[in-house]
């Protein structure tokens, strides 16, 4: 990262007032030169004013649009303001911002970087159809995009220049789409795809839902966003 870069670390953000000040607070102190901007999915909480208390930016959306359409806000703003880099991580503590000067360092001689949980870092498993349908993405789309990847729902990545620009007005809205058509539309656009190994923490609040009927639906799922992402123009 050159010294006259500007970098922005995206926070998508729904009900996370639990975390938020934490995770708003550590990313300063493991990476002090990027901005944050927390784009807040018509919480019912206090993450808004959480965040700007802890010293984030913050837009706040009318409407709940998904972890989707608040990502494309956070690249929108990106543009508009003139950020270099941008991170995108998610709000609920379990990303590492340790990993964000590798992941940068990685854009060296990549557009778009993902940070990977099995890629020999960490002891973050999955087990049942939830592990299936990973791996039946990461296979797929470690040969679209010419390079082993084995993390391909992964949310914390980073990209620069002009995918920054495109993903402002083509970050797809769709459940999984945010992951996996985001992998095969820089792709096709011709960017460069890499990813490097990361480890995942346990949430730092808020409840995830997991059950063996949403595994299930998550395997039903990921078949149908891959189709979806592989047809569409």
């Amino acid at each position: 990262m050159a010294t006259d870069e500007r970098l922005l670390t995206i926070l998508p953000a729904w009900n996370e007032a639990e975390s938020i000040d934490a995770v708003i607070k550590e990313i300063h102190r493991e990476f002090p030169g990027t901005d944050i901007l927390v784009v807040d999915d018509c919480s019912r909480d206090a993450t808004a004013s959480v965040a700007r208390s802890a010293g984030a930016k913050v837009v706040r959306l009318p409407y709940n649009l998904g972890v989707g359409g608040a990502r494309r806000l956070g690249y929108r703003y990106a543009v508009e303001h003139g950020y270099d880099i941008a991170v995108q991580m998610d709000a609920d503590g379990q990303h590492d911002p340790r990993y964000i000067r590798d992941m940068v360092a990685a854009l060296a001689d990549a557009d778009l970087v993902i940070g990977a949980r099995f890629a020999g870092e960490g002891e973050y498993r999955v087990r049942g159809p939830r592990q299936w349908a990973m791996k039946l993405l990461s296979m797929a789309l470690s040969s679209i995009a010419g390079t082993r990847l084995t993390d391909t729902t992964s949310g914390f990545r980073a990209c620069r220049g002009e995918l920054i620009s495109f993903y402002s007005t083509n970050f797809p809205v769709e459940y999984l789409g945010d992951t996996v058509d985001t992998i095969v539309q820089a792709k096709r656009s011709g960017y460069v795809i890499k990813q490097i190994p990361v480890s995942m923490r346990p949430r730092q609040g808020g409840t995830p839902s997991a059950s063996p009927a949403k595994a299930m639906v998550y395997l039903f799922r990921s078949g149908l966003a891959l189709l979806l992402a592989l047809v569409r123009r």
